[in-house]
This record gives C-alpha cells, structure tokens and sequence, in this order.
C-alpha cells in the first residue's frame, strides 16, 4: 500500500515475507498465491507491498539470472504486487524448527553475509516499480554481540566499505539506488541507537543506515523521540521501519509468560533497568532468551522480543508496546517531511504463538496478516497520512 505524507513524499507500507518458509523461487512464487493475493483481497487494495525475505541460495541465483528476475517482477505485477524493501537480516532456514543464534550467522566479518547482500541489493533493483524512489534492505546490525575484537571490527569495518562500493555500482549499471539498514537488535553488537551512534558512526551514509525495529526499540526501552534524535544527531539515516511490537509483563505478571516459551526463536528480554545501564545486556537487567529470565528472575517490568500481532496483544495481564509503536510513528511522521519512506509489518511469529492464538490455515494466517496491516494503516492516517489510490498514484509519479 502506499500513503501520501504531508509533505507530499510517498510511504510504502507492507508486509514482510519472513513469516512464511519457501526457500527456492518455486516456493517464494506460491507464497504470493497462497497469502499475499488473499492479504491484498482482504484489504480491498489495488497494490500491496511486499518486503520479500528471499533465503541466500534463491537470492543468489535471481542474481545471476536477468529472465528470473523478470519473471519474478512480472508474477508480482500480475498479482497487484509490488517490492521496494527486502529483508536480509536472516540468510536461510528462518523457519526451521529451531532458529535461535543461528539467525546471526554469517555475521558481517564474513564475505558470505556481504555477497548474499549485494545479491539483494542487484535483485532488488530489476524489482523495483519505475516510480519508486529507492529501494531499501534490512540486515543484521554487524553481530552478535559476543565474541567480538579489534580484529573481528576491522573485518567488519572493511566489508561495509565494499558494501557501500558494491551498491554504488549497481545504481551505476541500472540507475536504481539502494540503501541498507543495519537493525540495532537485543543481545546483539549494536542493540540500541546509542550503540549505533557509536559502532557504526563513519560510514557512508548515502547508502547505510539504519533499519529501526519498534520491538527492539521497546525491548532497549528507548523513548522514540529521543532515539531518533540520537541517530539524527549522528548522521544516521532511518532507511526503513519496521512496524513490530513486543510483549509487555508487568512486575507482578511475569510468570504469565512461561506459555510463551518456544523452541524456535530466541526471545531476549529486558528488564526496565536495562535502559540505565552501562551494558543493556548486563545480566542484572537481561536474558538471551526467555526462559532463561524467567530462571534468574529477572526485576520486572519486563520487555520480550517476541513479535506479536499488531492487532491482537496478549490478553491480560500481559499487553504489547503499542504505545511505543505510536510514539515512534508519531515522531517519524508529523513533521514537515516524513520521517522514512519504506514502512513493513513484521510478525514472523504467528506459527510459534501460543496454540490459541496461533491460525491453523493459510487463510487464517493470511487474515491476520490483512489485519496487521489494516492496523498500521489506519495509525498512520490518523497522523495525516493518505491512502493512495491507483489514479492518485499515477498522479504523484507524474
């Protein structure tokens, strides 16, 4: 879908692909019958955005492969499909049954992570619509935050430069600029946008930013506003948002969550102290995952990384950060100019939400998908966005 802001900019908001499993071009090319057509129905839309998770070996071979980049464009179009945005931050196997401290590897001291996002970015520009502006990718925020050295540093350090290089020259070859955004993220090298400001302060960033999370956000407990100026005032542009929220437990609530315990994903939770001190991993304040904080008993209030549906937060006593949510958009979007232009929804977790809450067809998943949207288009038309139109489109790209 997209808005108009204000300021007369464009917003694109969708959803993102990494809730679903296909690993090969056969499977992403299911997927977009099997939930995105049914989403886009559901909302009565025209067009529907995608940021499409493509794994490593599906990116890799799109990349060298012009015909299947077109015939991946012209199944998105035939659908009222479209792609500004992909997510690179997991390489592949996202929804394997168990995830956890995978999703990190291969990290950005290895050649692997910077080709599998180079892949992307040269996919990604053949995808793009003619009228879009830019494209953008999510990627990890360097690594996990342990081990770490100067050495491991200086490696990164030196395939951000080729990053940017590499993206320089496929907006030389097809005219189309790409940006990366690194996703500050709980445990890992860069978990908040102070973290940020510092590691990654010195690159280009006509092509690197930041991708901002709202559950992360909330999980660091950073105010939004003041986060953004953070970044701001470090030079560092907000390349994309992803639209998340994250569980919230009271002091008194936090055995509550022990049904929220899974096998697949790592669920890092932090206690409200981690936002004073000096490490927000410093155990006195945070777990790697969350029944690792139930066993320390952890002081609470408690924020998880546990991605939860937009419209549907747990019941009682449990809730989800939705306020955080709103103030981030909120800052992001009533100014003159809008604060980002690449918005995506990301719930990966409904296949491991509790048994109640989890959908049990496709088309129960893909309905919530269209609500989670629903939810995050309607919050930011009360900001003063406006929905677009196919004819109001054609106008602003005119």
């Amino acid at each position: 879908m997209r808005l108009r802001h204000a300021g007369g900019s464009t917003v694109h908001l969708g959803y993102c692909t990494n809730v679903h499993p296909a690993e090969d071009l056969a499977g992403v090319l299911a997927q977009l019958d099997s939930y995105a057509l049914p989403v886009r129905r559901h909302l009565d839309a025209d067009l529907l955005g995608l940021g499409l998770w493509l794994a490593a070996p599906v990116a890799a071979e799109l990349a060298a492969d012009p015909a299947a980049r077109r015939r991946l464009r012209a199944e998105l179009a035939a659908r009222g499909l479209e792609v500004v945005t992909l997510n690179g931050f997991p390489y592949a196997a996202f929804q394997a049954p168990v995830v956890k401290g995978d999703v990190y590897h291969p990290d950005w001291t290895t050649d692997r992570r910077l080709r599998y996002t180079l892949d992307l970015a040269r996919v990604l520009a053949d995808l793009l619509p003619e009228d879009a502006a830019r494209g953008s990718i999510s990627t990890l925020p360097l690594a996990w935050r342990h081990p770490w050295d100067g050495s491991r540093a200086d490696a990164a350090r030196r395939r951000l430069d080729q990053l940017a290089a590499g993206l320089a020259a496929v907006e030389r070859d097809t005219g189309r600029p790409i940006r990366v955004g690194f996703e500050p993220e709980p445990g890992c090298l860069v978990e908040s946008t102070g973290q940020a400001a510092g590691v990654l302060s010195g690159m280009d960033t006509e092509r690197l930013g930041v991708c901002l999370d709202l559950a992360h956000l909330a999980c660091a407990w950073e105010q939004p506003a003041e986060a953004l100026a953070r970044l701001r005032a470090a030079g560092l542009p907000v390349v994309k948002v992803q639209v998340s929220a994250a569980i919230e437990a009271p002091a008194e609530a936090t055995e509550a969550l022990r049904r929220w315990v899974e096998p697949r994903f790592l669920h890092q939770t932090r206690a409200a102290g981690c936002a004073g001190a000096a490490d927000p991993a410093d155990p006195s304040y945070a777990a790697d995952d969350l029944d690792a904080a139930l066993a320390a008993r952890l002081p609470g209030p408690w924020r998880v990384h546990y991605h939860v549906p937009l419209h549907a937060p747990p019941e009682e006593p449990l809730g989800a950060t939705l306020p955080v949510l709103r103030a981030a958009l909120a800052a992001l979007y009533t100014g003159p100019e809008a604060g980002c232009d690449h918005l995506d929804v990301e719930t990966y977790t409904w296949g491991v939400l509790p048994e109640a809450r989890r959908p049990r067809t496709d088309a129960e998943l893909a309905a919530g998908i269209a609500a989670e949207l629903a939810f995050a288009r309607d919050e930011l038309a009360a900001l003063g966005l406006t929905p677009l139109a196919g004819a109001e489109r054609s106008e602003v790209a005119a």
